[in-house]
């Protein structure tokens, strides 16, 4: 019994009445034309207690969605390369003090963006040299500064937006390279920022380990749990027949999934992972389990500890603003967003302290609850309608195993 199984031992079962819900709302969802389809998994225990497929992989193919459907996961990237630099810093290879220059030496002459007013009282902006230099802790808990292009102030969206940083043929090399030259929307540390972070972690992971960031992850995570199907390029027509399509009409997840495309030799390790909800639940499941699956231990307790823990709460100097993607009553470690308290909602949100979680821009979504041994994730492909239903997902999933109601 995993230790999370054991410390949850007495945890309530769900409501199979209450689970139908979940089949009720999609299959509504589906028949309203919201979604062409999605796959659902809730597994408790190790098992799964709940997997259902809703309507199917896209309109224009018709393919019914099936348990190994592929899926976009965007973001849902970032935990996977988090957990490989992690494993390096278990190895001895790498330090989470370790200053990203000491790899990628242009970041020894990045600069910060400071906004200032000029003497006739004009807004300017001026280049200053970094407080401290940014560091490997700073890319796994989003404080290097480093942006993402639609994020932040109009001279930060104007830098990433002139820089053409998507232009041409690129690797994570020459990608790494090219925000290096790109300044720092804030002070390292100062601020939670979402960006390209983990894009450049995945460059790292590449530099220490002599491999490429899919070699690595496939030697040391995705063959090792089973991941089979979890990769940055499909390999054939088979797996591309697999692949989940969002509605003609999703135009931005149209265009960023043809600009992934468009890019085979960009492995980017916060954004270009492709998986099937039973490979993402025994990556979740490894996580639930502190670290290991059937024996085999991926991270050490340590440094699950420090993923799984609040990196940039009190006294930590990190700030929050409205681009702060974790949510009300979250923290964040290295790669999760976890639950340290119940946020300002009236009611609360549902979920539980200690919860880990992440999603995608593409709509998917995991959580894992240790207090219930539960993991659940929700594979769809939708930009226009996540913000509705992973809420509502959510939701439904808590109150199924909630007494009342």
């Amino acid at each position: 019994m995993s230790a999370a199984a054991s410390q949850a031992s007495d945890a309530p079962s769900p409501s199979a009445e209450k689970l139908d819900r979940i089949t009720t709302f999609f299959d509504h969802e589906v028949a309203t034309g919201k979604l062409p389809g999605a796959v659902v998994l809730i597994q408790q225990h190790g098992h799964p207690i709940y997997l259902k497929c809703f309507g199917v992989r896209g309109i224009t193919t018709k393919g019914l969605m099936t348990p190994d459907t592929i899926f976009a996961l965007h973001s849902m990237t970032k935990p996977i390369t988090s957990v490989a630099a992690m494993m390096l810093i278990d190895a001895g290879k790498l330090a989470l003090q370790d200053s990203v220059s000491k790899f990628i030496p242009s970041f020894a002459e990045v600069k910060v963006l400071v906004e200032a007013t000029a003497a006739d009282g004009s807004p300017i902006v001026k280049l200053v040299a970094p407080n401290r230099a940014v560091t490997v802790m700073d890319l796994l808990r989003h404080t290097s500064e480093i942006s993402y292009e639609y994020i932040g102030g109009k001279w930060v969206k104007k830098a990433y937006s002139d820089a053409h940083i998507f232009e041409g043929r690129f690797d994570n090399r020459v990608f790494a390279e090219r925000i290096a030259r790109l300044p720092l929307a804030r002070q390292p540390g100062t601020l939670w920022r979402y960006g390209h972070s983990t894009d450049v972690l995945g460059r790292i992971i590449e530099i220490v380990s002599g491999k490429t960031l899919y070699r690595f992850e496939k030697q040391h995570l995705f063959d090792p749990l089973g991941m089979n199907s979890t990769k940055y390029v499909l390999d054939n027509m088979d797996e591309r027949a697999r692949m989940a399509e969002p509605l003609p009409g999703d135009t931005i997840l149209i265009d960023a999934e043809r600009e992934r495309r468009a890019h085979p030799e960009w492995e980017s390790g916060g954004g270009g992972l492709v998986s099937t909800i039973t490979d993402y639940a025994l990556f979740a499941q490894m996580i639930l389990n502190g670290g290991q699956l059937e024996g085999k231990r991926y991270l050490s307790p340590q440094a699950y500890k420090d993923m799984t823990s609040d990196q940039i709460g009190p006294g930590s100097g990190v700030g929050r603003d409205f681009f702060y993607f974790p949510g009300d009553g979250f923290g964040f470690g290295y790669g999760f967003a976890v639950r340290t308290d119940w946020g300002n909602a009236q009611p609360p949100a549902p979920g539980n302290i200690g919860e880990l979680k992440w999603d995608s821009g593409s709509g998917t979504y995991f959580g894992i609850d240790p207090k219930l041994d539960m993991i659940y994730i929700l594979m769809m492909q939708t930009q226009a309608e996540r913000g509705r239903i992973v809420p509502a997902f959510k939701k439904l999933v808590y109150d199924a195993f909630t007494a009342s109601q």
